[in-house]
């Protein structure tokens, strides 16, 4: 129970008349008889003792209608419908008559009614106490002096879509009620002067709940607005009480008697008379004034109080209150605003109450930050830096958080702006600097159990930036909690930095590398494996080769680049080694680097070796290797190692697959190998015939005797034909050991050849000439003699010749439709065509050459410089190697003349038989 003596009071509102415009500020004078009141879409409503009903507009410019023909007692106005309900009576006696009126129609200039019915419960007449309606429009609710309540279910505003009930029976006056809708249960809390219950309406027979067994006078009651829970509101002389649905809540003492209760905007508006015993008979007026207080009961102050004698109601409309005074006179109470309602309380250092009332106006965030920070720059001035720092924790997203770091740097006041920092990384609106200032503040007060809870305290959610955490525990000497952060958090490169830099433990590195992802493992490997290969070769090396072939954490088998991790071995040859061969063995799609390094290692293990077994297995590993194939594309990179190396085997094998015969030659002559000389000519000479020529120049210049060489090459020349004799003869008169009987025999056997060949010739010659005299004598009988035809079958198919037929000079003759149907042309014989063909091509280039010839010869002598002449010839391959024909020494004319017969005896005359 709260005594709202002890409850502040203020002037939140202001009172004044209400006035007419335009006359000057007139008060408003309602007219005289009134007796109830209401208010609602945008008007306020009276009631009078001569049955009319009254309208107040905003422009106050009042009407009204003749409702009833003696009184009106009772008005409800819907909030959220035009519709106005009314009981009053249109004859003498105890007649009350409910009419339903919707303003938004007219009938006859006054508003429809659309229903009107007794107000009677049951057969016995009683007088109305109170009404309420539901804002569905599906219940009304109207209470009788005799404690009787009747419900009307259905459209109140029809007859026929209605049932009407009586809900409940009693002694006591039914002095007020309220519907109440949570969801889609309605409840309907009813008061009598001696109790009060809740009713469900959403069940059958609406049962009921008896929250109190005392009640409140007539006008008493009230249901609150969603800010106190849409709580009923019960005003006795001595306390006034909360009720929820099934419970009754709180209560408040306000003393006095109470005659008008309302709810208005999170306010309790009551009406009160005190009476006074001490107050003599003479001032029986003061004794028995009427007061207005206007309480909150959410931040427990009053609002507004003040002294108001016959009043008759008070009314909510237009964002203010108007108070009804028997006199007619309308005083309106208007709210000041919220900024002036804060700053009464400023002034006052009510600060808390402040922030209370900011809450319920539901003033914005900044707003409330504003008075967060006034707040505590007052505790502050007072030296209650504790209650300060809670105040300025609260303004932390809307006031700058350097305004409150400012007033807290003194070392007395570091434990303040540590909470004050802490709630800062909280909210996750800390920036580095922040950061870097609280846990200096942590480090300064060595307080660890707090640095750890702060570090370890979100385990979903980080509201500091981790990497500037970890690198002030860094420097601030604090390892294991920078591991902490940097392992949690993913910070890799940190955790490996400390580890390697600041804690030495290399062991520790490499296992925790080896349990990241695998591209983070490879990156981080790539950066920290060559301080891991000097101080943990074996384990780094074997890591790596895991990242190159099978890594558990690789996802769809990602395999690093072994070349790339080549350079981490740079000072680790023996490690190099082994992680290549393994690279090699394990996986034979290796990059070409890998090979190139395990040759290049190899090598230079080669060359270093001094125990003859070792040198030859490592030999043997050298030459394995490169006749793996893997070196077919870097063939020269290969070639260079090995003479870089003077590895001689590789040099020849390389030789001999690149096919550099000459090469493999001359090594073998720089190194006066003279068999090995033969024998590379012998193995190459066929690929490669100047070989020979190569081998017999080189043992013609040695002043050692190499007689048997120099016969052994002779025989190869000789055989092949590689040489002109006198080329030989010139070659070997340069070796002062090489005697005539060294070449005797080649001489011999060559001009035994060249007088087989001579004699050939001749030969051939005389054959020509005979074939030359019968071609001339044939061309002769041509042209002089007459042709006799004689085939008797066709040349195509062969069958019996039959006309009309087709014959040719050549002796070939064709049926007419055979010649036609393989004939390309009517002057040709199908069968000589293609052999003539061949022969006047043969004509035509050698035609075609001569005249280049001419022109050529031509074109030298008149030319200035005959270089550029032949230099042009040669980019045209007018020198490329050709066939030509070449005339007989006789002279061009008999040249020419022959070509003429052998013209003659190609053209075909064509006659039909």
């Amino acid at each position: 129970m709260a005594a709202y003596l002890q409850w502040r009071r203020f002037a939140f509102f202001e009172k004044e008349p209400v006035r007419l415009t335009g006359e000057g500020g007139k008060p408003l004078t309602l007219p005289p008889g009134l007796t109830v009141c209401d208010s609602g879409r945008g008007s306020l409503l009276f009631g009078d003792m001569s049955g009319q009903i009254w309208f107040l507009p905003r422009s106050l410019q009042l009407s009204s209608f003749q409702a009833y023909k003696l009184r009106v007692t009772h008005l409800h106005q819907l909030k959220q419908h035009n519709i106005l309900v009314s009981i009053g009576e249109d004859e003498e006696g105890v007649n009350p008559v409910v009419k339903v009126w919707n303003l938004d129609k007219r009938d006859g200039g006054n508003p429809l009614c659309t229903r009107i019915f007794p107000a009677i419960p049951g057969n016995k007449p009683t007088v109305v106490s109170c009404i309420t309606v539901h804002e569905n429009l599906n219940f009304m609710a109207i209470g009788f002096t005799d404690g009787s309540v009747v419900l009307t279910k259905g459209d109140i505003t029809r007859d026929r879509h209605s049932k009407t009930q009586i809900l409940q029976e009693g002694s006591y006056p039914v002095t007020g009620m309220a519907f109440r809708q949570t969801g889609k249960t309605t409840h309907l809390f009813v008061v009598t002067t001696e109790s009060v219950r809740a009713y469900e309406l959403s069940q059958k027979d609406y049962p009921y709940t008896e929250l109190d067994s005392h009640g409140c006078s007539l006008r008493c009651s009230a249901l609150s607005d969603p800010s106190q829970d849409m709580q009923f509101i019960v005003a006795g002389n001595e306390c006034v009480y909360l009720y929820q649905t099934d419970e009754r809540g709180p209560c408040f003492a306000f003393e006095g008697q109470k005659l008008i209760v309302h709810w208005y905007r999170g306010y309790l508006v009551i009406v009160s008379r005190e009476r006074s015993d001490f107050a003599g008979r003479a001032d029986s007026n003061a004794a028995d004034r009427q007061t207005l207080t206007i309480y909150d009961l959410g931040n427990k102050f009053i609002a507004y109080s003040c002294v108001l004698n016959d009043v008759v109601d008070v009314l909510a409309e237009w964002g203010s209150l108007y108070v009804l005074k028997r006199d007619g006179v309308l005083q309106a109470l208007h709210e000041k605003d919220t900024q002036t309602k804060l700053e009464m309380l400023f002034r006052k250092n009510l600060y808390v109450m402040a922030i209370s009332l900011a809450k319920g106006q539901h003033l914005d965030s900044d707003g409330l930050s504003e008075i967060f920070r006034q707040y505590g720059d007052h505790l502050y001035s007072k030296g209650d830096h504790d209650g300060a720092i809670q105040q300025y924790i609260r303004t932390i997203g809307k006031l700058e958080p350097s305004y409150v770091i400012r007033k807290f740097l003194d070392a007395q006041r570091i434990h303040n702006l540590t909470a004050y920092l802490q709630a800062l990384h909280q909210q996750s609106l800390a920036n580095a600097d922040h950061t870097t200032l609280l846990l200096n503040c942590y480090t300064k007060l060595k307080d660890s159990a707090r640095l750890e809870k702060f570090i370890k305290a979100s385990e979903g959610e980080v509201h500091f930036d981790v990497e500037i955490a970890i690198k002030v525990l860094r420097q601030a000497g604090y390892h294991s909690h920078a591991l902490y952060l940097a392992e949690k958090h993913a910070h890799h490169e940190w955790y490996l930095k400390i580890q390697l830099e600041d804690i030495k433990n290399f062991q520790e590195a490499l296992r925790y590398i080896g349990r990241l992802p695998f591209l983070q493992a490879e990156s981080n490997m790539k950066c920290y494996g060559k301080i891991l290969m000097s101080h943990v070769p074996n384990e780094t090396t074997q890591l790596l080769k895991e990242l190159c072939t099978d890594f558990p954490q690789s996802v769809g088998g990602s395999r690093a680049n072994p070349e790339e991790f080549i350079p981490i071995f740079a000072n680790n040859p023996c490690e190099l080694k082994t992680f290549l061969e393994h690279m090699t063995k394990v996986q034979s799609d290796s990059p070409q680097g890998v090979y190139d390094t395990l040759l290049e290692l190899r090598l230079q293990n080669w060359a270093h070796e001094n125990d003859p077994q070792a040198k030859q297995q490592l030999q043997n590993d050298a030459m394995t290797l490169l006749k793996s194939g893997r070196f077919k594309t870097v063939f020269d990179k290969a070639l260079v190692l090995c003479q870089m190396h003077n590895f001689q085997k590789g040099v020849l094998y390389l030789y001999e697959q690149g096919k550099l015969f000459q090469q493999i030659m001359h090594y073998h002559m720089q190194n006066d190998q003279y068999q090995e000389v033969i024998e590379a000519c012998k193995q190459y000479g066929e690929q490669e015939s100047c070989l020979w020529e190569q081998a017999l120049s080189y043992f013609a210049r040695k002043e050692e005797d190499c007689k048997e060489h120099i016969a052994t090459v002779l025989r190869h020349i000789e055989s092949k034909n590689l040489m002109p004799p006198l080329l030989v003869v010139q070659t070997l008169a340069h070796n002062s050991t090489a005697t005539l009987s060294v070449i005797r025999d080649y001489l011999i056997n060559k001009m035994q050849k060249l007088s087989q060949q001579s004699e050939e010739d001749e030969r051939t010659v005389q054959q020509y000439r005979e074939d030359t005299a019968r071609i001339r004598q044939e061309i002769h009988e041509l042209r002089n003699s007459p042709k006799i035809f004689q085939k008797t079958k066709c040349s195509i198919c062969s069958s019996a010749l039959e006309l009309p037929s087709v014959h040719f000079l050549c002796g070939h003759s064709f049926h007419q439709h055979c010649f036609e149907s393989y004939a390309e042309s009517d002057s040709d014989c199908p069968t000589c065509l293609p052999e003539n063909r061949q022969v006047l091509d043969m004509i035509r280039a050698q035609e075609e050459k001569k005249d280049l010839y001419d022109h050529f010869q031509h074109q030298l002598k008149c030319a200035n410089d005959g270089f550029n002449v032949v230099a042009e010839y040669f980019g045209r391959g007018v020198f490329n190697k050709l066939t030509l024909i070449t005339d007989a020494p006789g002279g061009r004319t008999a040249a020419a003349k022959d070509v003429g017969l052998q013209r003659d005896l190609l053209i075909n005359t064509r006659r039909n038989v």
